[in-house]
């Protein structure tokens, strides 16, 4: 390849990352991961190629070095990176990625981890969950809460934040569940317990990444907060955010590119 054809290369590269760059909302550490799968996945940067160094990469992905390194330090444990040190380093597009998936090359897009669920079917569980949740989280902020129903919620609030990595996805399904007896609606309860299960299938596909997790509990406690103080607006915006952050994950790690 000529100077001239690299020079090219580059600047379409630029291009690229700038136009998937993550937008400013309060998931831009998830969406950080979402838009770096992303560049992975559409062959942005092949397998064995060297990503931008970390200061050009923020600037391009418009975000701070200190979430860039947190996103690319959980797609090395992940499997889809390879970060090496020293002279020649840098962070490096696995050669083969996690779960056997491989960026698309031409006609080809090959087998990738969560093969089993279509875009369609990814959007369809993502849309289901935004408007039942984002329902109940105003419904049960419009009740008139009872001291043992607040005691219930605190129990379930403070066992969630204290779980254990293993027992995360299992608390936080109850923690949810909880939110949703409190509205008083037998129906929506069996609406949100199709909407964890549906969710949780996708879930058990991602591998679970500590950053994400600290920040689902800070969320988790303002969906808490909003509902405690009957302020339904304010409930209905937290779980959208909530929703916002894992549904960014989940269409970088299995969305088709």
């Amino acid at each position: 390849m000529t100077q001239a054809d690299e020079a090219q290369a580059s600047g379409s590269q630029v291009t690229a990352l700038r136009a998937i760059a993550p937008a400013r909302s309060g998931n831009i550490f998830e969406e950080t991961i979402e838009c770096l799968l992303q560049i992975i996945r559409l062959g942005i940067i092949p397998p064995g190629q060297r990503f931008p160094p970390e200061r050009e990469l923020a600037e391009q992905l418009r975000v701070s070095r200190a979430t860039l390194r947190e996103a690319i330090s959980e797609l090395q444990t992940a499997g889809w990176v390879n970060v090496r040190r020293g002279r020649g380093g840098g962070t490096f597009v696995s050669s083969t990625p996690a779960g056997g998936w491989a960026p698309a090359s031409g006609s080809d897009a090959g087998a990738h981890l969560g093969a089993e669920f279509s875009a369609v079917e990814v959007e369809d569980t993502l849309t289901w969950r935004r408007v039942i949740e984002m329902g109940v989280a105003e419904v049960a902020a419009g009740q008139d809460l009872t001291a043992p129903q607040r005691g219930q919620l605190a129990a379930a609030m403070d066992t969630s934040r204290q779980s254990s990595l293993a027992e995360y996805r299992r608390l936080d399904s109850q923690l949810h569940l909880t939110w949703a007896q409190v509205t008083g609606s037998p129906s929506l309860v069996r609406s949100m317990v199709e909407s964890r299960t549906r969710a949780n299938k996708l879930l058990e596909r991602i591998p679970m990444i500590e950053p994400n997790l600290v920040h689902s509990h800070e969320q988790h406690q303002r969906i808490h907060n909003a509902i405690l103080a009957g302020d339904a607006a304010a409930a209905r915006t937290a779980m959208a955010e909530h929703l916002d952050g894992t549904a960014a994950l989940l269409r970088g790690f299995l969305a088709e590119p």
